[in-house]
């Protein structure tokens, strides 16, 4: 019977890699829970509709990337091909904005994209998403960028570069577009395929392609900063001089545009040469008419996004370090060793002990080397003998030593003192 294999961009994550999963995790739940976010759940699955309307029906994920099907009732739904969306879904549907129109969210989960599969991106991958609603302040932008940046120091991340830019807002962008519009049609024949359908539905998507002949047209291309009005460029100013005040230091990227038609103003990107050309980690921007192109009131908002995947990448020369391995081995021969020794394996385990036993009655040299190849610090020996005897032989497995414990009602705590102070 031919064996049934993962579908093609979907990769499992075997216990040798979960524990630097959790680590990340636990370092982001830290770093913006001392922000003032707190974490919301959402759904994987949503209406179709929601992820054409805030991602915009031009864009590549939403013309190519989405998994989409009609439910048995004929609905059309999605597997979720980023977060903010779904965010603000359950936003606008709870009245969150009710209480408080301010904000302060993140969720960390699986998104679902149908790309090419390689190197840090998969067709399902994981994202640590945040969202900042309520305020178009330029210290807000700050504010999230400033704890973006101080997670990836609590990683101890290192050869990472943040980009910024400003995409202007609905009164300024217009002119831009039509600028650049004008420009690309002139260049119609020296695009590729993609670029020439953006040009109609969208032009700003051409600074998103990758291929080398289109980067040549696009270098010639008006740009933006050209194009912003006052208050725009006011904010942009503003965030600029935040950033210094913390010391944060940025490269202005004027071509950067990101992938999503509901950014606006403020956005930002960090990258690094340690991933190819996809050199994005994380990435974001303000989205002020977001809430309310979805039904909500007019709140503004602005949040990142991290790709799980490549941020683990760069941190992969340590996973080891991460792998959480048992605090002690059971080796117990005979059935009376047996008995007593299941009995204190799990009242062990009960009081925070990572302990582990075996079943199949083997010899002690066979359990010695299963101890090792669990990576047990310790191990407790106990035979018929030392059951008669009421006492056991504790051998630290590191260093080559053993100490004798008796057998009685004190040996829980003389274990786990033993195992939690080393």
């Amino acid at each position: 019977m031919e064996t049934i294999t993962s579908v093609r961009g979907f990769k499992d994550i075997l216990p040798s890699e979960t524990g630097i999963w959790h680590y990340v995790e636990g370092i982001a739940h830290e770093t913006f829970t001392d922000f003032g976010f707190r974490d919301i759940l959402v759904p994987i699955l949503e209406k179709t509709e929601l992820f054409k309307r805030s991602i915009g029906e031009s864009t590549d994920i939403v013309e190519k990337e989405m998994y989409s099907f009609l439910d048995r009732g004929d609905e059309s739904l999605t597997l979720r091909p980023e977060a903010t969306a779904s965010v603000i879904r359950a936003y606008i549907e709870h009245a969150m904005y009710a209480a408080d129109p301010v904000a302060k969210l993140f969720t960390i989960g699986p998104m679902f994209r149908r790309e090419r599969p390689q190197k840090g991106r998969y067709r399902q991958f994981h994202q640590i998403n945040v969202e900042s609603l309520g305020l178009d302040d330029p210290r807000i932008d700050a504010e999230v960028i400033l704890m973006l940046m101080q997670f990836l120091k609590r990683l101890e991340l290192s050869n990472l570069r943040l980009e910024i830019n400003s995409l202007g807002c609905n009164a300024c962008r217009p002119g831009f577009r039509d600028a650049l519009y004008t420009f690309l049609k002139d260049k119609v024949d020296e695009l590729c395929g993609d670029c020439r359908r953006r040009i109609l539905t969208n032009p700003l998507r051409v600074f998103d392609c990758k291929i080398e002949s289109c980067h040549q047209v696009i270098d010639q291309a008006p740009r933006l900063s050209f194009f912003i009005c006052e208050e725009c460029k006011e904010h942009f100013e503003k965030l600029k001089g935040f950033l210094n005040n913390f010391e944060i230091s940025y490269k202005i990227n004027d071509k950067m545009v990101r992938g999503l038609d509901y950014y606006t103003r403020t956005t930002f990107e960090v990258v690094t040469d340690l991933l190819g050309a996809q050199n994005a980690v994380a990435g974001g921007g303000r989205y002020d008419g977001l809430i309310k192109d979805l039904g909500g009131p007019d709140i503004p908002g602005i949040g990142f996004a991290i790709g799980m995947e490549r941020l683990i990448s760069m941190m992969s020369a340590g996973n080891e370090k991460f792998v959480v391995y048992p605090d002690l081995f059971i080796a117990a021969l005979g059935q009376l060793a047996e008995s007593r020794s299941f009995e204190l394996c799990n009242r062990l385990r009960m009081k925070g002990v990572r302990t582990e036993m075996d079943y199949a009655g083997k010899s002690l040299k066979s359990q010695m080397k299963r101890a090792d190849k669990l990576k047990c610090r310790y191990t407790l020996i106990i035979g018929s003998q030392e059951i008669l005897e009421r006492k056991a032989e504790l051998r630290d497995m590191k260093n080559k030593t053993q100490v004798t414990l008796m057998l009685d009602d004190q040996i829980e705590e003389k274990i786990i003192k033993t195992v939690k102070e080393r």
